[in-house]
């Protein structure tokens, strides 16, 4: 996956989560990867919300607790 910020990140921050986010190819290892940081990193529910834009496509929101909100494109 790529990373696309839209905002003010700071580099360091930015930098860390490209490299662990070019890392993932689904879901599934997007929540192992969020499942192994640091307790406190994500809000615990980790996935808030699951936006359907089709029958293919969905928009899954993953809050972290500094306020940055990642959200995957899923297909």
């Amino acid at each position: 996956m790529s990373l696309v910020t839209h905002g003010i990140i700071e580099a360091a921050v930015r930098d860390q989560i490209g490299s662990q986010v070019s890392k993932q190819q689904n879901l599934k290892e997007m929540m192992a990867w969020a499942l192994s940081q640091p307790r406190g990193t994500f809000l615990p529910v980790i996935v808030s919300d699951v936006i359907v834009q089709d029958e293919f496509t969905h928009d899954v929101i993953v809050p972290r607790s500094d306020g940055l909100v990642l959200v995957y494109d899923t297909t």
